[in-house]
């Protein structure tokens, strides 16, 4: 295999491999930082030997040898230095456990429950949201310091100083290397939910740049909600989550048109959809409503959202959507997590369930939250509405006003596409 194939290989076995190394040796050393480094030292250790002697049989085994050898060294150092017979314990127990001749045991040994303390770690709320985000792309993904400046649109440097800090600030914190129990479990499980969920969107509508999707954002936002969704099977908000994940990125294909252009929903190929993951997302949502009957509750936000998502799903064609339904359940969204962009997208709702008059008071009620000031999809949802009534000139403002809110290029495109639209619509004839 010649050199550059193995150098491919071995990134993608660090893809596959790195989070689980990081949180066993999280576990070891209960030092995220530190984990990190010494599974960067092993994927160095493999960049300069796996050319020559070629590729292990179990490279993930390797690789987490070759890193717990370090740890083990680096404890015995910090033991000589410091007399911590804690520690010394551990890298006897370490050493004890790299003896086992199958290296298969070292990378399963309480593996799930490793992977799921990483998660609820990474996420911590005592870092900031961007923080977080960074800091789960990296240590869970596997993404590059390079890739996540690519994907956001920030420097590189602002990258990497976000993760050293977030590092940093987990230590300094001492924060735990352990999964929240009882009361403490439900605000920490909705932060990870939160990363996962806002890495999603930024793949699927990016917020900046000239790329419509990002989709290696979507899958690793996938990858994520599903294992978590088997290291939390009780937890119904979980695979909301997953359901509303899957049945989005089932219109991944439908999204962008042939010269890489916003495709909007009612204008979409349904064909294209991917039914698969629509099936993946429906089985997601029956196991989440099924906890939520099973709890005695009632829907949480992402199963809500999930729940809309599946009304489109379920539709032949556009012209078949159960508007009404959607329209309930943002009315239930409201009450469960009330948001002046939930409400926009009740108004959309109505206005397609009983016409755009409906929508438009509540868009115009809108338009004096300060939080929409920039926003957007206010006045492109505006827009679209005053199109439908034949308020042509009111529209295309809006339409412009909206282009010039947005920091995303195709999105930009599109609006002053649409804003040309309705010049060239007739004027309504008088009355």
């Amino acid at each position: 295999m010649k050199a550059t194939d193995t150098h491919r290989a071995i990134e993608a076995v660090w893809r596959i491999e790195s989070a689980r190394l990081i949180a066993g040796l999280a576990r070891m050393l209960r030092d995220v930082g530190l984990a990190e480094e010494l599974a960067q030292d092993a994927l160095v250790a493999a960049l300069e030997r796996w050319p020559d002697s070629g590729i292990p049989e179990k490279p993930g085994a390797w690789l987490m040898a070759a890193a717990k050898n370090r740890a083990i060294d680096l404890l015995r150092r910090k033991t000589r230095l410091e007399r911590k017979h804690a520690e010394l314990g551990r890298a006897l127990e370490a050493r004890q456990d790299m003896a086992t001749p199958d290296l298969d045991a070292t990378l399963e040994d309480d593996i799930g429950d490793d992977l799921l303390r990483l998660i609820f770690t990474a996420c911590h709320p005592v870092l900031s949201t961007e923080a977080r985000v960074a800091l789960t792309l990296r240590l869970l993904c596997g993404l590059t310091t390079e890739e996540i400046a690519r994907a956001f649109l920030v420097p590189e440097p602002t990258v990497a100083q976000r993760i050293v800090r977030a590092k940093r600030t987990l230590a300094l914190k001492q924060v735990p290397f352990e999964v929240p129990r009882g009361a403490e479990l439900a605000p920490r499980l909705s932060s990870v939910l939160e990363v996962i969920y806002l890495v999603f969107n930024e793949g699927y509508t990016a917020t900046a740049g000239d790329d419509w999707m990002r989709p290696r954002l979507c899958e690793e936002a996938l990858r994520l909600g599903r294992i978590l969704a088997e290291l939390a099977p009780e937890e119904a908000e979980v695979h909301g989550l997953v359901a509303l994940m899957e049945i989005q990125a089932s219109r991944s294909r439908a999204r962008i048109g042939p010269s890489g252009e916003p495709v909007l929903l009612l204008e979409q190929n349904r064909a294209l959809w991917d039914q698969l993951l629509i099936r993946r997302g429906l089985a997601a949502l029956a196991r989440a409503e099924a906890l939520t009957r099973k709890l005695g509750g009632t829907p949480g936000p992402y199963a809500l959202q999930a729940a809309i998502a599946a009304c489109h799903a379920r539709a032949r064609t556009a012209e078949e959507t159960d508007w009404p339904q959607i329209a309930a359940l943002y009315a239930a969204l409201a009450l469960r997590a009330p948001s002046p962009v939930v409400e926009l997208n009740r108004a959309v709702a109505l206005a397609m369930a009983f016409g755009p008059a409906a929508g438009l008071e509540i868009v115009d009620a809108l338009a004096k939250e300060p939080s929409l000031k920039a926003y957007h999809l206010l006045p492109s949802v505006r827009g679209d509405l005053l199109r439908r009534l034949g308020r042509f000139d009111e529209a295309r403002a809006e339409f412009e006003r909206a282009a010039s809110l947005t920091r995303n290029g195709r999105e930009r495109a599109l609006l002053l596409d649409r804003a040309a639209g309705c010049a060239r619509e007739p004027a309504p004839r008088p009355s």
